[in-house]
């Protein structure tokens, strides 16, 4: 489960105190003290991860991440000092797949790279094609393809796994934690937006594409993918 981690922080005690716990984890992890730097490393090798701090002097993590996501679908975690939902906002519609509020837990952040990695691993595994096919909604889980009335659509990995997801499962409910569980690796018990701001996107893209489907949310409980009422 090894990965190739970056780390960019502008402050020196937590890049050490990231760096620390991912290494005890068996990752191998390069730490910046800008975002420029990052993206210098990034093209000259992409990593497996990406950690950001949001407020970095000269280019930001909202920034940084933005770039990233031009050229490359790895995952990202953003790291701020501000909870506020602008902030949330700003950071999925940047990218990001998921959001850590300093001060936060390195044992708590080590655990969720851990399981990104290990879902991104596990989807590399995937050895033969399997579509998945929703009304105008087509998901090739091999080729990591998407296509909205034969357009091709732009997914992040998350957002690719998560409409995987809803889509094999399209005549139930899914919970968040269930989605938790599966698309992120981690448990209902760690408070977190991150579903319904990739919810969120994705309703985007449907809309954009003019898509037959729609995501429910069901109150209380979580989401259902199905056909959209006329």
């Amino acid at each position: 489960m090894q990965g190739l981690i970056y780390v960019a922080d502008d402050e020196k005690n937590i890049r050490d105190l990231l760096e620390s716990f991912l290494v005890e984890a068996g990752h191998m992890v390069k730490v910046f003290a800008d975002g420029e730097s990052l993206l210098c490393a990034f093209l000259e090798k992409e990593p497996t991860l990406v950690i950001l701090d949001v407020m970095m002097p000269d280019v930001d993590g909202f920034t940084v991440c933005n770039k990233i996501r031009k050229i490359s679908e790895v995952p990202i975690i953003l790291l701020t000092a501000r909870d506020t939902d602008a902030d949330y906002i700003t950071g999925f519609t940047a990218g990001c797949d998921d959001y850590f509020t300093k001060p936060f837990s390195p044992l708590k952040l080590t655990m969720r790279v851990n399981a990104i990695i290990k879902r991104a691993l596990k989807a590399q595994q995937i050895t033969q094609n399997k579509i998945l096919v929703l009304e105008d909604i087509v998901l090739d889980q091999g080729m990591k393809s998407c296509t909205i009335n034969e357009q091709n659509v732009k997914l992040t990995n998350t957002e690719f796994e998560l409409m995987a997801y809803l889509m094999a499962n399209k005549d139930k409910a899914v919970s968040r934690g269930e989605l938790l569980n599966t698309i992120w690796g981690y448990g209902a018990e760690v408070e977190t937006r991150v579903t319904d701001d990739i919810i969120k996107r994705i309703r985007k893209k449907l809309r954009d594409y003019k898509s037959k489907v729609s995501i429910e949310t069901v109150w209380g409980y979580g989401f259902k993918i199905g056909r959209k009422d006329v």
